[in-house]
């Protein structure tokens, strides 16, 4: 019966994926990013989001994003002195109002290591964060082995919001996995490898608990410390890659 249940549900993700018209794809078998697509996030925040706004410890270079053998290839090295890593997005490029994406990655991991497959609100240089909304689809922690975070980011609940689901597989750091969020006018469901992992529709549905009824764009990313990924970082896990083997977006 677990069987049969199992193979129904994926079965309908298979139909739902179906029935939408994928609108981007990116495989990175390139040589260089697309320009007309992905954007560089470069520095430190500074001088108006000092530490990304997490008091994180990178700064952000071109040079530590790269295309090699058809993989996004995003870097976190340490010199002795400075962290560095890499952050790219789509804003006012690829921008969409619900939808299906799926991101095939591998972790980076280790103390310290926190890479994030998430989505803003393409409106946030207009109303602020986090009147704009934040979809996290994936976040790993390496000081928390085998944990995957989603969460959602609202007027209502940010920061330590309650809007989460930590999803424990031991096997999460091993190889590439399917980071998926499906999203629509009433729901956002995200799936590990396919699996249905958490659902978010809240009953009440208004700015303050609901900002994801405007277009967001994709942001990928891999940090060092910070609130989240810290406090400490092994300095002997340098360099760590993030890979991401494809990007896909339906609606």
């Amino acid at each position: 019966m677990n069987t049969l249940r199992i193979l129904c549900v994926l079965f309908l993700i298979t139909l739902t994926v179906q029935s939408q018209e994928l609108i981007f794809e990116e495989h990175f078998n390139g040589d260089a990013l697309d320009a007309t697509v992905w954007n560089y996030e470069l520095g430190d925040g500074c001088p108006n989001l000092c530490g990304w706004g997490n008091n994180e410890r990178q700064i952000y270079t071109q040079d530590n994003v790269k295309i090699q053998n058809g993989y996004l290839v995003i870097t976190a090295a340490y010199d002795g002195a400075t962290y560095t890593s890499g952050k790219i997005n789509t804003k006012d490029n690829i921008e969409f109002q619900y939808g299906t994406v799926e991101v095939r990655a591998k972790l980076a991991v280790g103390k310290g290591i926190w890479p994030a497959i998430w989505m803003l609100g393409s409106n946030i240089s207009e109303v602020g964060w986090p009147r704009s909304g934040e979809i996290d689809i994936m976040e790993y922690v390496g000081k928390h082995p085998h944990e995957i975070h989603t969460t959602l980011h609202t007027p209502d609940s940010h920061g330590q919001s309650i809007n989460t689901k930590i999803t424990t597989s031991e096997n999460i750091e091993e190889g590439f996995h399917l980071y998926k969020a499906h999203w629509t006018k009433d729901f956002i469901k995200f799936y590990i490898d396919d699996a249905l992992v958490y659902t978010f529709s809240p009953e009440v549905k208004d700015e303050n608990t609901w900002p994801f009824d405007h277009p967001y764009y994709l942001i990928l990313n891999l940090a060092i410390g910070g609130n989240f990924g810290g406090p400490e970082v092994d300095d002997t896990i340098f360099p760590q890659q993030f890979l991401i083997d494809y990007v896909k977006i339906y609606k």
